[in-house]
């Protein structure tokens, strides 16, 4: 039997079925890809899986990794996490660029976890942490009120037209109000249901009571960065936080011909970047350091979106700091900082002279 150095399972996750690959990598660091299975999004399939894996007698470093596919990777997550496995869950955007480095020329299910497992193999990942419950919860309720406010939004330009008709029917107008009046209703409902979720834990009220004296930031902001990041567990950093929120830069630039405009990735969490639209303009309004930002970007490039896209990445940056410093926000720390910093230069160079 061959020396294994390591061993890793790559899944491809889907709505019914998922792909898995096994494969195992040797002292000389060369993978081999030794099976695949498909198998039900089920616990009939999840049980498929685990009687699969014991046939190769698998080392205690074995890795099992997956895409973040929407909702159908939890399941499995979850099962295998119960089990004792190491999970790691990777952003699809990590998969495909890493999938581009094997030269891969046709791609199916099959195909993709065979680059995860490689993936897994070849790069150290972090492991992966099953969401509280409580943070998921939150996660839960932000995200359906976001999805009444686009349906609120939608039946008020419906109402709108029906209105501002030269024949408007009264029956549908009457039926668009009540929509509303029911969504408004729903919305008041999940902002008291955050509200207790939030009073019934100390810590993440005490946290969340400092996050909220950044400008601009407000409860259901503070709640929805909170719950997506799952309370920050996986961030090592403050680039791998704006990296997952799909903020970080991309630019596309070649010798002196190719110069295509810089913007950001969008390869990452849409929830993220929606809910910090709002307070980077609150921010670039009210507060004198975001305004400068925001001032000095136009300047320099002419596009105001990419300098607001700046300064929603800044608040993101202060959120983060706040949360794990538990520190209220000082909306003069950069002028004092700045000021210390001009004062010890001034003092060096008098010790200079002297």
């Amino acid at each position: 039997m061959k020396e294994v150095l390591r061993q890793c399972i790559g899944i491809d996750c889907a709505k019914d079925e998922h792909v898995a690959s096994f494969a195992m990598m040797d002292p000389n660091r060369k993978v081999t890809q030794l099976s695949t299975l498909t198998f039900k999004n089920s616990k009939a399939g999840f049980e498929k899986l685990s009687k699969w894996v014991k046939k190769f007698k698998p080392i205690e470093e074995l890795t099992i990794i997956m895409e973040a596919t929407g909702v159908y990777h939890e399941q499995l997550a979850c099962y295998l996490d119960d089990k004792g496995f190491c999970v790691v869950v990777v952003l699809p955007n990590k998969a495909k660029h890493f999938a581009k480095t094997l030269d891969i020329k046709t791609v199916n299910d099959k195909v993709s976890a065979q680059s995860l497992a490689t993936m897994g193999l070849e790069k150290k990942l972090d492991q992966w942490k099953r969401p509280s419950a409580l943070y998921n919860h939150l996660r839960q309720l932000t995200r359906e009120r976001d999805q009444l406010i686009q349906e609120r939004s939608q039946i008020k330009c419906q109402l709108h037209a029906e209105t501002s008709g030269a024949w408007p029917n009264k029956s549908s107008i009457k039926r668009m109000k009540h929509r509303i009046a029911v969504i408004n209703h729903q919305i008041s409902d999940i902002i008291s249901e955050i509200n207790k979720l939030i009073d019934s834990d100390a810590n993440l009220k005490r946290k969340v009571n400092y996050v909220c004296t950044i400008k601009g930031v407000a409860l259901i902001t503070a709640v929805t960065v909170i719950a997506e990041t799952n309370g920050f567990n996986l961030v090592r950093n403050k680039k791998q936080l704006v990296s997952y929120a799909g903020l970080d830069v991309k630019e596309h630039t070649s010798g002196t011909s190719v110069h295509k405009k810089s913007r950001i990735s969008h390869h990452g969490n849409k929830y993220l970047r929606k809910c910090l639209h709002f307070p980077a303009l609150t921010a670039i309004k009210h507060t004198k350091t975001s305004k400068e930002l925001f001032v000095r970007l136009v300047s320099k490039h002419g596009i105001k979106m990419k300098a607001a896209v700046a300064v929603q990445r800044k608040i993101l940056i202060l959120i983060y700091i706040m949360w794990k410093n538990e520190t209220v926000f000082d909306p003069e720390y950069e002028l004092k900082k700045s000021r210390n910093e001009l004062g010890q230069s001034r003092k060096t160079a008098l010790m200079e002279l002297a």
